[in-house]
Order: C-alpha cells, then sequence, then structure tokens
C-alpha cells in the first residue's frame, strides 16, 4: 500500500511539473503574443483621468495598490528605526573630493541591540570651498560589497559577501577590492558635480530564497510570523534601504554637503528593478534611473520576451510578493504592466536604459514602457518622452522628462550609461 502511494504521489508530482514548466524563451519579434496595455489613465471603474487632479488624488494611489497588491508587494518595515553614524572621512582623488563612511544601524524599539542588523554607507563627494553650495546625489546598492567599486584602499570591507547562488556566506577579501570599478566611475561623476553614495545590497537582506532571515526584516518576522502573499519581499525591502539611506543623507546634509532634494535613485539589473520601486513609492527622490532592469523593471511583462513572469518568479521566488506567482501562466491577466510601473513616478523625471546584446532584459519591452508612460506625464503638464515615435539606433540617448538608450554590448553598466544619467539629471535639477 504504501508503494503504491508513493508512486501516486510521483505521478501527481510529475503532472504539477508538466503543467508549471517554463515555455523556452522566445527572442523572436515574430513570435511575440498579441496583447492588450492596459490604460493607465483609466480607472479600475472604468472612468478616465482626464486631469493632474484625478491623477495624483484617485488613479495614482489606485494603481500603486494594484502594484502592492498583484507584485511587489505591501511594505512591512515601517516599525524599523535606524540610526547612522560618521566613522571616517578624508580628501581622495588628489583633493578633487571627499569620501565618507557611515554605519547605519537598523533596529526595533527603544535602542539598537548588539545583533541588530547593520551596513556601511560609503559617500564620495566634490571637495568644494563654499561650504553652502550643496551637491546633487546619486544613490545605489551595489552588488558586491562597498570595497569592490573602487580601489581606495580605505574603504573598509565588508565582514560578510552572501553568494546568491548557495546561500552561503564568506569575509570580503582585499583582493576583491575594486572589482565593480568599471560599474561605479567615480572620478566621472564626482567631474560631472554630483555625489555618489551606495550600500552592499546583501547587508539589507541577501539575494537568495531565505534571505530574509538574515536581513533587516528578521527584526519584523523573527517572533514566526508568516510572510503574507500581498506583502513585500526583496526587492521591497531593497527598495526600503534606498530610502534609509536617502534619510541618513538628509541628515548629514550640512556635513556632506549634499542636497537630500535632488537625490537620484539608481540601480543596475534586479537593483534597476528596484530604485524604480523606490522611485515610485518614494516622492522624495528627484530622478529615477533604471539600467537593464527588464522582467519585473522596465521590461512590458505581456510581451514575454526573454525573461517573462514564470521565468523570474521561478528563478527568483524571493523578488516579488507570493501573489505575483498567480500570473505566471496567464500574465494577460495581471491587472497592471510597467509602463504603468514608470508612470507612477510621474511627472519625476526618469531614465530608462537598456543594452543591446541583452536580449534577456527585452530593451524593446523596456523603451515601450517609457513610450506608453507618455499620456500619464503629458496629462501631468511635462513634455514626457519628447517627439520620440520609435526606437532610437544604439548608443543615442532621446527623450525629455522620460529618457532612454540602448547602448551597444552586453547586460551590464558602464561609463557610456552613467554620461547619459549624468547628462539627464544636471538637465533635470538645475
Amino acid at each position: 500500500m504504501k508503494q503504491v502511494l508513493f508512486l501516486i504521489c510521483i505521478m501527481f508530482s510529475t503532472v504539477l511539473w508538466a503543467a508549471e514548466k517554463v515555455a523556452p524563451v522566445n527572442y523572436d519579434e515574430a513570435k511575440v503574443p498579441q496583447f492588450v496595455l492596459p490604460d493607465p489613465l483609466v480607472m479600475s471603474d472604468g472612468r478616465k483621468a482626464d486631469s493632474a487632479k484625478m491623477w495624483l488624488e484617485q488613479r495614482r494611489p489606485e494603481l500603486l495598490k494594484l502594484f502592492e497588491e498583484n507584485m511587489y508587494g505591501k511594505p512591512t518595515l515601517g516599525g524599523i528605526n535606524m540610526k547612522a553614524e560618521l566613522f571616517e572621512s578624508a580628501p581622495v582623488f588628489d583633493g578633487k573630493a571627499i569620501r565618507y563612511q557611515l554605519q547605519l544601524v537598523f533596529f526595533k524599539g527603544e535602542k539598537p541591540l548588539q545583533d541588530d542588523p547593520k551596513t556601511d554607507f560609503l559617500i564620495y563627494t566634490p571637495a568644494k570651498k563654499n561650504s553652502n553650495e550643496k551637491s546633487p546625489i546619486f544613490l545605489g546598492l551595489n552588488f558586491m560589497g562597498n570595497h569592490t567599486i573602487n580601489t581606495d584602499p580605505e574603504i573598509r570591507i565588508a565582514k560578510i559577501i552572501w553568494d546568491r547562488g548557495n546561500g552561503k556566506q564568506v569575509p570580503g577579501k582585499e583582493e576583491e577590492r575594486g572589482k565593480q570599478s568599471r560599474r561605479w566611475p567615480l572620478e566621472t561623476i564626482i567631474a560631472h558635480g554630483f555625489a555618489v553614495g551606495t550600500v552592499y545590497y546583501g547587508e539589507i537582506e541577501p539575494d537568495f530564497n531565505g534571505g530574509m532571515k538574515h536581513g533587516v526584516r528578521r527584526l519584523i518576522y523573527q517572533d514566526g510570523r508568516k510572510l503574507q502573499p500581498n506583502e513585500g519581499n526583496a526587492i521591497t525591502t531593497w527598495a526600503w534601504g534606498l530610502g534609509k539611506m536617502l534619510d541618513a543623507v538628509t541628515e548629514f546634509q550640512d556635513k556632506l554637503n549634499i542636497d537630500p532634494k535632488k537625490a537620484c535613485v539608481i540601480g543596475h539589473s534586479r537593483l534597476g528593478k528596484t530604485a524604480l520601486w523606490a522611485g515610485a513609492i518614494d516622492s522624495r527622490f528627484a530622478v529615477v534611473v533604471s539600467n537593464n532592469s527588464g522582467c519585473g523593471g522596465a521590461a512590458l511583462s505581456r510581451r514575454e520576451f526573454g525573461e517573462t513572469v514564470h521565468r523570474i518568479n521561478t528563478a527568483f521566488p524571493h523578488w516579488f510578493c507570493d501573489n505575483f506567482k498567480k500570473y505566471n501562466l496567464d500574465v494577460n491577466s495581471l491587472p497592471i504592466d510597467q509602463h504603468e510601473f514608470v508612470a507612477l513616478i510621474a511627472p519625476r523625471p526618469v531614465y530608462i536604459a537598456g543594452a543591446s546584446e541583452d536580449l534577456w532584459a527585452d530593451p524593446k519591452g523596456e523603451f515601450l514602457s517609457g513610450f506608453y508612460a507618455d499620456p500619464v506625464y503629458r496629462l501631468l503638464g511635462t513634455d514626457g518622452f519628447g517627439n520620440v515615435t520609435e526606437m532610437p539606433p544604439v548608443n543615442q540617448s532621446v527623450g525629455n522628462r522620460i529618457g532612454y538608450h540602448r547602448r551597444e554590448g552586453k547586460h551590464d553598466i558602464l561609463e557610456f550609461d552613467w554620461l547619459q544619467f549624468l547628462k539627464f539629471a544636471q538637465k533635470q535639477i538645475e
């Protein structure tokens, strides 16, 4: 009898696996399915938002709730406090900049405990003789530890680096210093008059299924409370971390000579998704920049080109809220799409970047999200995408309040990308 039950279980599991089997990857535009995008201006009851007031007071809150309930999840970290302490500063780059290092401690209650989660916050600012002249700043998370973004020997090495493949932790290593410097052209950023600040994202929450037990969310779920299907997961937690970075900049703005009202949030790949969500839920970010964010970021879900909703939820079940998985096999029943995600940032400026060889992230789908968000930007009195009507050639930046380019090459963030972002941000916040 036990053998029969065992065989039945195996057969049932096989049937379920077959039903959930992910479809082959599509890189052929001719095979993109026909679809109808939801109108970002049309309310759930059929009324159309025909004024800025109606968008801001009715349609936007409704749309934000739809994204919270069906995709990114509701924030759960509202009860977490933060203490920021500046522990080091020094001039760098031949006196052209100043390096600051802060420690951020996250805690629940009246004061931090010894084992509460914490992270180092690394900031570089332009050196200025006039202390009343405050710099704008780019804020973003990094993948491998602060010490990997530059060869600067004084950057404190991360104590723990999480392997997102196996969920194990290893100590940060001296030989990894500057390993990701191509993604953080600090001297170029400084030369354009911007400060830049970063935190290792694994210290907010490790990037693997079950990472919430080791990051900031352990303060919320340590009592055994389970994650609800509509509660935020890793992306929402990382976005919350970006907001806390801005909190710290605001607290230390006079010491750092940084203008928190000119903060630009930036992210690449999964952190590009995070930057968009941070910009959507936190209106303090003056400019939002998303690089190669793909599925779940700027790329339209309904195109099912490259990475799909089914694939991303299968490979990374910890990124989005559990409700998002309901749409794995029927993405057209999803009441939202990513052009509406971009529209949530309106009327603030947003820049979307792709790469010509990064078909997995669907650069055309990323472009189209900006294109179809344009009516919302127009309604709110901006020039939106400008006179852009089709996807531009490689290495050409286009747009006005919404910006876009598709860099030649692979999935990465390089100095060329940063130069477009800097130019865009300078224009938008001057």
